[in-house]
């Protein structure tokens, strides 16, 4: 038995079974590249490139002169859960008490929170693909059994209602979806979310987790629709936020939920035992972004959406990808399947994996395979850098593309 086997059957079957997140995986093979001296171009993790607004790196300052270096209440500060109770009222029409308020380090505890939370052996998890890579490897931690709901490019990766209720089974427990959408940028609309809560309706033991991190970066024109504003489900929806990209707060780590009482009541006790609360001084920083001028989120948005619109007309241009136009967030999630099969010196790419590998190797160009979102054709690509590198990005893939045979 080698060594490397010896110490894996001394790990626990969970660690051994859980994947590496693909876009952190991506991320440390850009930047071993990039320590052996070459010119890589990440556009793997989902980071705004703009530093965080000043008036919350202020309010973080006088935080530590104040004295808030302490240990907070596990669900956070009052002061916070209740701002967050007035921006749920604020931009979502959402009534939530300070108790049904749990704040976390960041939006993926907070879903683990509730995944953990909810979740038994065995019952089952639906995931509208593609899906952010988290939510699948959660859910496997609780025991669940994930079930995809495939979508395609051509319907811009959107799950219907009529398609979700071919998927409940009596085994489904929990459904977990975001909207606007990590990987492929969609947005759900009033409309839409409208027919998803008529379905979840007629199914009371179905919980939906909505993920909103992406809320302010919606390029609709239209306000955001959150799916507990349908009262009649409101019971049944855990909602889920946080400050990492409206706020470009991605290194503070904050996230937090508003939910039904008991699961609230669930998710405190849960971190109680993992974590505690986050850090105090992120925390008042974070009442300060959310009932500050929002201003700088909202130039931030601007700019999004006119790298959106460059980058959208630079793939257009790349024979064999199709390409559709997302409507917020900031990532491209586009299909290479034409692609699969060709070969570069002799080696056959097959899978967005092999290629995603190749353009790494050959373009020195860090996108991150869709395989690991449930999606077995395309590619995730972050546009939160600058025009200049993604002008550059778009021409390494076009080139890259051009080599195969």
């Amino acid at each position: 038995m080698s060594q490397a086997t010896a110490t894996m059957n001394q790990l626990s079957d969970r660690i051994n079974q859980m994947q590496e997140s693909a876009t952190i995986k991506m991320s440390k093979m850009s930047r071993e590249l990039k320590a052996q001296g070459h010119d890589v171009i990440d556009l793997s993790l989902g980071e705004p490139d703009f530093d965080t607004p000043q008036y919350i790196k202020d309010a973080a300052k006088l935080a530590i002169d104040k004295g808030y270096t302490k240990y907070t209440p596990v669900p956070g500060y009052p002061e916070l859960r209740k701002a967050i109770v007035q921006k749920f009222k604020r931009d979502n029409n959402l009534d939530y008490t300070v108790e049904q308020i749990v704040v976390s380090t960041g939006a993926k505890q907070s879903i683990a929170n509730v995944v953990l939370s909810l979740i038994n052996p065995g019952d089952e998890v639906l995931l509208p693909a593609p899906y952010w890579v988290s939510y699948a490897a959660i859910a496997e931690l609780a025991e669940g059994k994930c079930v995809e709901i495939p979508t395609t490019i051509d319907s811009n990766f959107k799950v219907t209602a009529d398609l979700l209720e071919q998927y409940i089974t009596p085994k489904t427990k929990l459904m977990i979806f975001s909207s606007p959408c990590n990987p492929t940028g969609s947005v759900f609309s009033h409309d839409e979310l409208k027919a998803i809560a008529a379905v979840v309706k007629k199914h009371p033991n179905l919980f939906v987790l909505c993920d909103e991190i992406y809320e302010y970066i919606n390029f609709t024109g239209q306000k955001h629709t959150s799916l507990a504003e349908f009262s009649e489900i409101k019971e049944q929806v855990i909602t889920v936020n946080g400050f990492s990209k409206a706020f470009a707060m991605t290194g503070w780590r904050l996230g937090y939920i508003g939910a039904p009482l008991f699961i609230a009541k669930a998710c405190d006790k849960m971190q109680g035992q993992f974590t505690s609360a986050p850090c105090s001084i992120t925390q008042k920083a974070g009442e300060a972004a959310l009932l500050g001028d929002m201003t700088p989120s909202f130039d931030m948005v601007k700019e999004f959406k006119k790298r959106r619109d460059l980058v959208y007309g630079l793939l257009k241009e790349i024979p064999g990808l199709k390409v559709n136009l997302p409507d917020g967030a900031f990532y491209f999630f586009f299909d290479v399947s034409s692609y699969f099969g060709k070969t570069f010196e002799g080696k056959a790419l097959n899978t967005p994996e092999d290629i995603s590998l190749y353009l790494l190797a050959e373009g020195k160009i860090a996108l991150v395979s869709g395989e690991s979102f449930g999606d077995k054709n395309c590619l995730r690509m972050s546009y939160a850098t600058s025009e200049e590198k993604l002008v550059e990005a778009c021409k390494r893939i076009k080139e890259g593309f051009s080599k195969l045979n």
